[in-house]
Parts: C-alpha cells; structure tokens; sequence
C-alpha cells in the first residue's frame, strides 16, 4: 500500500476515510482494510468523533471490491495461507463496521460491487450520490457472494436476493433505495455539504434530510412478484427451469430470457454454493453468517474456477471461462455441504 491508498483523516466532529485508488476502482488490498480497521477501532473510543463517513476518490467508483488480481496471483502460486489472511481480515472488518457504535455513513458514488458492499452495506446509513451501479457478481468469476451478502441478500424481499445473487444483476439508485441497500440519496455536488455538516457535528439524520433527493421511480419495485415467482425453486436446476418456461411467454418473459440467460454463463459450482447460502442464510445472525463464508472461502481458496474466472473476466479478458465441473449436474450435494463444514479454526470475532 502506498501512503495515499486509503486516507484517514479528522474534520471536526467527523472521522472521514477516503478509498484512494481511483485508476484501480477504489479496490481494498489487504493493508488498506488493514488501516481501516485500527481507524475505526480508534474512533470508536473518541470521544471528539460523532460519526465516521467513507467514501471512494475519483466518482467513477466507491469501490469494485476486493483486490483479486493481488488474491489470483497468491493463488497460483499456492500461498493460499496469505491469500485467506486477506479474507479473514475482510471478515473482521464487516463485522466491526455492522457492529459500529457511531453513524457509519458510506457516501457511495459509482461502481459499489463485492468487498465495495462489505464497507458500506452493513453501515447505518448508505448514501447514494447520483447515479450507482451495485452488484454481487461473484458467482461470475468462480466465487461466492461474501462480505456478509449470506446475511443481507436474503433479507431483500423474497427472490430477490437469490436473484442478484445467481445473476449478478446489476442494479442503479432507484432500485437499491427501493429495497433497503440504501437508505438515501444526494447529488454529486452536495456531497462536500454533507461533510461539512456532519464535521460541524449537525446530527446525521439532520445532515442527509437537508440534501435529500428523490431518484424516481424504481423499476425493479414492479418486478418483485415475478422475481418472487421465479426465483421460488428448491435448486438452481429448479430455478432456472421456471425461468426457461417463463421465457417461452410467460407474462415476465424478457426478465426470465435475460435471467436465464445470465446465470447459465456463472459458474456451476459457485451457483451451487450460492444457492445454499441464500437458503441458510435466513437464518443467521450476522457473526454466524461471517463465520459460515470464512468456512466456505477456507475451502474456495483451493478451487479452480476462482481463478480461471479471475482470468477470463478480469487478466486475459476472452470472457470464455472453462468451468469445472461444466455443469450443475456435475456439482454433488455432498461436495456444496462440505464447503460448509465446521473448520478447525473458525473465524474469530471480537
């Protein structure tokens, strides 16, 4: 990490982060979630800060997620003990933010996917500035939703979770305040307001009613029964032969066709393990749930598919990714139970 990878500064009453690495879309390396933990573990116990505010440089994005180039190249060279350290660290992280006793305030600008939602989800308020693009895409690179999407997808309306998480949808402002990942919206310009208001130690409730804005109308809001419907199915296999029978001209047809479409391109064995995660996690509290993805990425670090996804989405970019297994009939029910298998040494929380 160089210095300015991640800034940490004091502005009156308000304990702001900037995630600094705009030309790589604001990712987190591993001494940046590093730095970010003891800073909050700090502020936490100042008294002279009254909330925390993070945001990413640039616009372009509040941040794409975790750095999986630097995660590819530790795993190809087998130095998976590191490449966990990474994730268990994340974890930590998730959970302190979730547990935050101060306004946690992620100001979120542009591209929010992946480790991006790990520091801004779980805060008290997350602030859409202008136009968002959020996504879990996990599952398209060989992986899994993490970052605690085992507690929060599932507690989206029903389907709706599973849907983002087997597809990868990628969703914009309306949609995320409609259904709770945000909790409001301001314009680009007014960001700087909102700072300046929070530093001054205006109550944050106060602080984001004063810049409030309205961004429409949400057109994902009027699919949710579809998604509902669609999304209702036992097994992936079951899902995704409602959304062929759907896209054969059912009223919901185009969402299926694209639906369907989306998720026969992910990963078999990641759309398993998803799958699974979505059902469980109705029924975790939050340090259960992290402990659940620490069990799964504990065992993930070794499968191929993370990083031949790695290499065909984000390093050679042919977007042709060779999956194994190829298909989700060739994905056993006693290998997606063994990802989530007590370990030896589970995650440890505070």
């Amino acid at each position: 990490m160089s210095d300015a990878d991640i800034l940490l500064e004091q502005r009156g009453r308000l304990g702001l982060v900037t995630l600094n690495r705009p030309r790589a879309l604001n990712t987190l390396s591993l001494a940046m979630v590093r730095a970010l933990d003891a800073q909050l573990e700090d502020w936490a116990s100042d008294p002279a800060i009254a909330a925390v505010a993070i945001r990413g440089a640039g616009g372009r994005a509040f941040c794409a997620g975790g750095d999986i180039r630097a995660l590819y190249d530790l795993g190809i060279a087998g130095r998976y003990v590191e490449a966990l350290t990474f994730w268990r660290e994340e974890y930590v992280l998730n959970t302190r933010i979730k547990a935050y006793p101060k306004p946690y305030v992620a100001l979120i600008q542009g591209i929010v996917m992946g480790g991006g939602a790990g520091v801004s989800i779980h805060g008290s308020r997350r602030v859409a500035v202008g136009d968002i693009a959020f996504a879990m895409p996990e599952v398209g690179i060989g992986f899994f939703p993490d970052v605690g999407a085992t507690y929060f997808l599932p507690r989206l309306p029903p389907g709706v979770g599973l849907c983002l998480a087997l597809t990868g949808r990628q969703i914009g402002t309306a949609d995320a305040l409609a259904l709770g990942l945000m909790t409001d919206a301001v314009a680009p310009d007014r960001v700087e307001a909102v700072i300046d208001a929070l530093a001054a130690g205006t109550p944050v409730d106060v602080a984001l009613a004063a810049e409030a804005v309205d961004p429409g109308p949400s057109a994902l809001a009027a699919q949710l029964p579809d998604i509902a419907r669609l999304f209702a199915g036992e097994s992936v296999a079951a899902v995704l032969a409602a959304l062929d029978a759907e896209a054969a001209g059912g009223p919901a047809a185009d969402l299926a066709r694209h639906a369907a479409a989306a998720i026969r391109t992910k990963s078999p064995a990641s759309l398993r393990v998803a799958f699974e995660q979505m059902r469980r996690g109705a029924a975790l509290d939050f340090r259960a749930a992290m402990r659940t993805e620490y069990r799964i990425v504990s065992r993930w670090v070794e499968h191929p598919d993370l990083y031949e996804g790695i290499r065909a989405v984000v390093i050679e970019k042919d977007n042709a990714p060779r999956w194994r297994p190829a298909t989700l009939g060739e994905v056993g029910d006693a290998a997606v139970e063994a990802y989530f298998a007590p370990l030896a040494e589970e995650l440890e929380l505070a």
